[in-house]
């Protein structure tokens, strides 16, 4: 098993280290953050975050739909696409990690590589924790300074996720890859205006690119469509599992899903763009 990556303390910046027991993480600092019964590590203790993080039920929503394998050609890409950009590499980055889904399927790719999942929903890295041994899963915000020291990451990945192009930059090694990976324009388009899901852009690429700025390098663009065959339990995660569940209202969802075909034809589509920091 590989050694786990380098942490920095988020209050004092000095190094944040795990004891033997792999329960607590701390620093010469004396600051100190103990691992939650699940394995995860909560480093916003006393700061937390303004933005909403996914609750318990979009997390469960998110979990059996990617454990009935709709989203799996598309993880299956991403890690093909990783590691033959970056082959050797050691540390992985997920910034937005959800329940770790797609940083596992990397890191099925990479046997050398240990990892850092990053998200603000401990229902989620509850999860993580559980589905990734070599790895840390940290509660933190993806705005916020990272707790890791400066290119100390081969990899990053981000997944349907917020974007922090300064903070990537500053932790990646000269030279490392982004991975960003988001949903084209016809995702879920057979029930996106039925279930009133948020909408698309269709600039979203054009867009990825504009915010990275300066600092990355565009490598590759990879286009991921297929069909889904989706049960109405299945279309009901993949509404609820997503930051639409919201805003819908549960009596009108279901109303919806009772008209719909059982299984019913759904449009995946993807868009996986890679860059490399400059």
């Amino acid at each position: 098993m590989s050694s786990l990556p380098p942490l920095v303390c988020p209050v004092c910046g000095s190094s944040l280290e795990p004891d033997d027991l792999f329960r607590t993480l701390s620093c010469p600092d004396g600051h100190r953050y103990d691992a939650a019964k699940q394995g995860y590590f909560n480093l916003l203790t006393g700061g937390g975050t303004k933005f909403q993080a996914d609750t318990a039920a979009m997390v469960q929503a998110r979990a059996d739909f990617l454990a009935a394998g709709h989203y799996l050609p598309m993880a299956a890409e991403l890690g093909r696409m990783v590691s033959d950009a970056a082959p050797e590499a050691g540390v992985v980055l997920d910034a937005g990690a959800g329940t770790g889904y797609y940083l596992g399927e990397v890191l099925r790719t990479l046997p050398a590589a240990s990892a850092v999942a990053l998200d603000i929903s401990k229902y989620a890295l509850r999860r993580a924790a559980r589905a990734l041994p070599r790895s840390y899963a940290l509660v933190w915000d993806v705005w916020r300074r990272l707790p890791l020291p400066d290119a100390s990451v081969d990899v990053i990945l981000n997944v349907f996720a917020p974007r922090n192009p300064a903070e990537f930059r500053r932790v990646l090694v000269p030279g490392g890859l982004l991975a960003v990976v988001t949903p084209q324009p016809g995702h879920l388009q057979e029930i996106r205006g039925k279930a009133a899901m948020l909408g698309i852009p269709a600039e979203k690429e054009e867009r990825v690119t504009a915010s990275l700025g300066a600092g990355f390098t565009p490598l590759h663009t990879s286009h991921c469509t297929y069909t889904m065959q989706l049960a109405r339990t299945d279309v009901r995660n993949a509404v609820l599992m997503g930051p639409s569940a919201r805003h819908l209202a549960s009596a009108a969802l279901e109303e919806t899903i009772s008209t719909l075909p059982d299984p019913q034809a759904v449009t995946a589509s993807f868009s996986l763009q890679t860059f490399r920091a400059d």
